[in-house]
């Protein structure tokens, strides 16, 4: 069952009664930069700003006669204001001026609380490395042992793709945050252009540099790739966690409860299902970002045919991606990190991982590369494939002793040499 503890802050921006209150938000100040403009007497406006309101049960009412949904929220707002302030509501506007200027203040209020729970996990991550700076362990390549490195640095990767896709969100942000207040087809026939600039400076956002009835969807369809990002990066890290987890490798282990059960039929199982789960949700917000996509291309100034699909994808976007943000919190605050079996799993077969300190100290003694390449690769193939021992066999063989001492072969199994340059790579994060 998927735990949804993270979502209800970010459900309520996006429900239906959220939908009408942002849809107000955006009336209410175009009537304030009308009276800036003198064009609402302040006594009007302020007894507007006191009596407008809406009731979704009667704007339902209401629709279910004139089958649109922003008449319907005026004709309501309207009932509440009375016939001498219900003149001033909607001045010049058409539909897709309310819609997407609050579509707006939606997305931003939900970005807030992306960003925070995003700077949490950065923070958690940040002190992962710190934690795990030295902590030795084998990296790959192909899924195949390479060489030593720490898991420290693992998790100092996973806190760069992450930083890079916060500063895109950002800036997607920061790209989706206008409105438009600009009338039918966007020529402000019917109102001041000072409206629009007023309007937006209320609610904080930039107007639109041009608007066809609707603010181009190639900013929302960015914005949607900047959370397709998100969950991506969030499942390399899960994809990685669950690696770990194998059996066969043993590394690190989601937390498990005292109580915890992995399998209805297998007692033994502890599985990485948080992980799993994230995998499956990116899947979602992936797919969620091809439909923004092919949301771009409308018919001349606009259609809604993008209308019914953002209803879906954006909120289950933003939710999804809340929830993902703060599950893999959770699961690297509660991470299992076996050190021991880390350290175990750099020494086996004898430490064939080590191979290349071997083959280079061969060809600094003579050997053409060539040659210290055929002697290495037998030995640590010898090991691998029958579960041998790569130092012993070195050791054992007449051709490295007579240009290694037991003393450089021991060198070449240094796993500080690995290390020297731990300090310096954390120097770049300034941690």
């Amino acid at each position: 069952m998927i735990d949804r503890y993270s979502l209800p802050e970010m459900r309520e921006i996006w429900d239906l009664n959220s939908k009408f209150d942002y849809y107000l938000r955006v009336e209410l100040a175009v009537c304030e930069a009308y009276s800036k403009l003198g064009k609402i007497p302040q006594e009007d406006l302020l007894k507007i700003k006191s009596l407008a309101s809406f009731n979704v049960k009667r704007i339902d009412e209401i629709e279910a006669e004139v089958h649109h949904d922003v008449i319907a929220f005026l004709t309501n707002v309207n009932e509440s204001l009375g016939e001498d302030l219900a003149k001033y509501m909607h001045m010049g506007l058409t539909s897709s001026d309310v819609i997407d200027t609050a579509f707006a203040l939606q997305i931003v209020d939900s970005s807030k609380i992306i960003k925070n729970k995003f700077e949490v996990l950065l923070s958690t991550l940040k002190e992962m490395a710190k934690k795990y700076k030295y902590t030795v362990c084998i990296g790959r390549s192909h899924g195949i042992h390479a060489e030593v490195m720490t898991f420290g640095l693992k998790v100092l990767g996973w806190f760069d793709i992450l930083e890079r896709a916060y500063n895109k969100f950002n800036v997607s942000v920061e790209n989706i945050s206008v409105g438009q207040i600009s009338g039918p087809v966007g020529t402000y026939s019917n109102l001041p252009m000072d409206i629009e600039k007023l309007t937006c400076e209320i609610l904080k956002l930039r107007p639109a540099r041009i608007s066809t009835q609707i603010i181009a969807r190639d900013i929302h369809a960015d914005y949607m790739q900047s959370l397709a990002l998100i969950a991506s990066v969030i499942e390399q890290i899960a994809v990685e966690i669950r690696h770990l987890q194998r059996t066969e490798v043993r590394e690190v282990e989601e937390g498990f409860s005292k109580n915890q059960k992995g399998s209805s039929a297998m007692p033994h199982k502890k599985n990485p299902v948080l992980c799993e789960n994230l995998c499956g949700l990116a899947r979602v917000v992936r797919s969620n970002s091809i439909v923004a996509l092919e949301n771009i291309p409308l018919w001349h100034e606009r259609d809604i045919s993008h209308s019914s699909a953002e209803r879906i994808i954006f909120p289950d976007s933003l939710e999804l991606v809340d929830f993902m943000l703060t599950r893999l919190n959770k699961v690297l605050t509660n991470l299992v990190v076996k050190e021991n079996n880390m350290e175990n799993n750099t020494n086996l077969f004898g430490g064939i991982v080590y191979s290349q300190k071997v083959l280079l100290r061969l060809v600094d003694k003579g050997l053409t590369r060539e040659d210290a390449y055929r002697i290495v690769q037998k030995h640590a193939l010898d090991a691998f494939e029958n579960n041998g021992n790569f130092k012993a066999n070195l050791e054992s063989d007449d051709e490295v002793v007579k240009l290694l001492s037991k003393d450089e072969i021991e060198e070449c199994f240094d796993r500080n040499a690995y290390l020297k340059n731990v300090d310096k790579i954390f120097e770049k994060f300034s941690i």
